[in-house]
């Protein structure tokens, strides 16, 4: 540090302060601050860890929806009934199309099978659906087979894909989100 200059010598001065101390109050201190972070951190984690389930269980119904709607759109544009597949035992979805009366699987991403998240559940909220299938048909003329899709995860949080009659659309609906198809 330059403390000035002497009268009697034309040179500067250097002052030769110890701040090794301070640069040891400042590693400690950040020490303390990363214990802080640490302990609080670690007492947030088990609720983070739930907030996390129940988004892979809305990113499913999302997905699910995104399904619904490329197999009304294809329904359309194809003008052959196309099917989404839930499989509530097995946690499995996916798409099929009617191919002279049988239903196919699809030879594209969209005709993979999907799996939902760890520890969600599946369930038909309609009763009248014990005959129905473990199906939802979509058919050429833009209608529908209205029922509900209700997802649950493991934290009793629940998202339901609803379609209120033949002619409306599929729509998400839970506590955090809404949006149609």
């Amino acid at each position: 540090m330059i403390t000035g200059r002497s009268a009697d010598h034309n040179h500067i001065q250097w002052s030769n302060h110890d701040t090794s101390g301070r640069r040891a109050a400042t590693l400690l201190e950040l020490i303390f601050v990363m214990v802080i972070i640490c302990s609080v951190l670690a007492m947030a984690a088990p609720s983070l860890r739930g907030f996390f389930g129940s988004r892979k269980t809305s990113n499913a119904a999302w997905q699910m929806l995104a399904l619904m709607k490329k197999a009304h759109s294809q329904a359309i544009a194809e003008g052959r009934i196309y099917r989404f597949n839930l499989d509530i035992e097995a946690g499995t979805y996916w798409l099929t199309a009617e191919e002279g009366g049988v239903f196919e699987h699809l030879y594209s991403e969209f005709g993979r099978i999907f799996s939902l998240p760890e520890g969600t559940v599946a369930c038909w909220v309609d009763d009248s659906r014990e005959d129905a299938g473990d199906y939802i048909d979509f058919f050429p003329d833009a209608t529908t087979e209205p029922t509900t899709v209700r997802l649950i995860d493991r934290q009793g949080k629940i998202v339901d894909l609803e379609c209120p009659s033949a002619t409306e659309f599929f729509r998400v609906r839970s506590r955090y989100e809404e949006g149609e198809l």
